[in-house]
């Protein structure tokens, strides 16, 4: 059974192992270090531990740490927008746990930020998996931002894939 849970601190040591990877650096923002340490875990977990409004989960499988996602509000104009991110540790891979991962994203904001009408991901061209996981919940690819993103150095198309709430 997957389900989502608040971060804590005791995963530190679960969330290291399983993020300091390089396929998954590979399919994320430079902003997360690679290689990834115990102290970069740690700075993690004091930003989201605390927060009034979870917006970063563990995904768990039967109990056990596998991954991470979340979502960040929009402000301004985009107030009613909110960007989704996330994550499976490669030992789990191909389990079809981040396509239930995200079903159960999408819900928490529908429960916990009802004003939110528009999720979106952005996904660098080569990684077809996260664009098919995007697909089974529902979200279209709204653009393809041509030369949008640059990955190791290689300038990349970036997928934009929506779902409207």
């Amino acid at each position: 059974m997957v389900e989502l849970r608040p971060w804590q601190w005791s995963d530190s040591k679960k969330l290291t192992h399983l993020i300091n990877n390089r396929k998954i650096w590979d399919n994320v923002r430079d902003h997360l270090p690679h290689p990834y340490s115990y102290k970069d875990a740690d700075l993690f977990l004091q930003h989201n531990v605390d927060q009034v409004l979870q917006t970063n989960f563990a995904v768990l499988k039967d109990g056990e740490i596998v991954g991470g996602a979340g979502y960040i509000p929009k402000d301004d104009v985009y107030k009613f927008t909110a960007e989704i991110g996330y994550w499976i540790g490669e030992p789990y891979w191909g389990q079809g746990l981040a396509t239930e991962a995200i079903r159960l994203l999408v819900k928490k904001i529908r429960e916990q930020s009802p004003l939110i009408v528009r999720v979106y991901a952005e996904v660098f061209d080569y990684n077809v998996a996260s664009m098919r996981v995007l697909a089974k919940n529902g979200f279209y690819q709204e653009a393809i931002r041509r030369k949008g993103v640059v990955k190791n150095g290689i300038i990349r198309d970036d997928h934009v894939f929506v779902l409207l709430l």
